[in-house]
C-alpha cells in the first residue's frame, strides 16, 4: 500500500500528541528533552507546521517512540508478522555438526539475537569474543551440552539454562546423543 505525504502529515500531529501524553510529558518537557522549541512542538501537534526529518527524529527519540511506528496506519499496527518454518533463515556452515536457525528479525542483529541450534552428536559451536559486555543465555531443549566461557565450563541437560559472558572466547559442545538449544545473545 502506497501512501501519499498528505496522509502521513494528517496522522503525525495526533500521533505525536498521543505519544507525549502517554509518557506524561508536558510540551516544555518534550522541548527540553528533544532540543525542539516548545512553540514548534505545539505547532507540530496542532498540524500548523510540518517538521523536518531532523526535528521529527529528535522528537521520536525524546518520546521514546519508533520513528516508523509513529507513521503507521492502524491497519499496519494491528498486524502480526509471520515467518513460516520453511522461511526461517538457517546457517549450516558455522561450527561443526550444528544447524543454526535465526529466529530474531534482521534489524535486531548485533543487539538482541535469538537462535534455535540443533547439534549432531559431538557437534560444537566455538565462538570468538563478541562485543564488550555481550552476554548469552542458553536453554537446553533436548539432549545435553557443555558450555564453556573463558576458563569456566558447565554441563547442562534438558531443561537447564545458563547465562555467561560472550565477550570472551566461548563454546557449546553437544553430548553423545546430540542436542537442541535455544540461545539468546544480548549486546549492550
Amino acid at each position: 500500500m502506497t501512501e501519499d505525504a498528505d496522509d502521513i502529515l494528517n496522522r503525525l500531529p495526533a500521533r505525536l500528541k498521543e505519544a507525549r501524553r502517554a509518557q506524561g510529558l508536558s510540551l516544555e518537557a518534550v522541548a527540553n528533552l528533544s532540543g525542539v522549541s516548545r512553540s514548534m512542538v505545539s505547532q507540530i501537534e496542532r498540524g500548523e507546521s510540518s517538521p523536518t526529518i531532523a526535528t521529527l527524529w529528535n522528537l521520536t527519540r525524546a518520546l521514546q517512540v519508533d520513528f516508523a511506528g509513529l507513521l503507521e496506519t492502524a491497519e499496519s499496527a494491528d498486524h502480526i508478522d509471520t515467518l513460516r518454518a520453511a522461511q526461517v533463515p538457517s546457517i549450516d556452515n558455522m561450527g561443526q555438526g550444528c544447524r543454526i536457525r535465526i529466529l530474531s528479525p534482521p534489524e535486531d542483529a548485533g543487539g538482541h539475537e535469538v537462535y534455535d541450534i540443533a547439534f549432531r552428536p559431538g557437534g560444537a559451536l566455538v565462538s570468538q569474543p563478541h562485543g564488550r559486555g555481550t552476554r548469552e543465555q542458553l536453554t537446553v531443549i533436548d539432549g545435553s551440552v557443555r558450555v564453556t566461557s573463558g576458563t569456566a565450563s558447565q554441563d547442562l541437560g534438558s531443561g537447564d539454562s545458563a547465562r555467561y559472558a560472550a565477550d570472551i572466547a566461548h563454546s557449546i559442545t553437544a553430548g553423545g546423543d546430540g542436542a537442541r538449544v535455544f540461545l539468546i545473545v544480548k549486546a549492550v
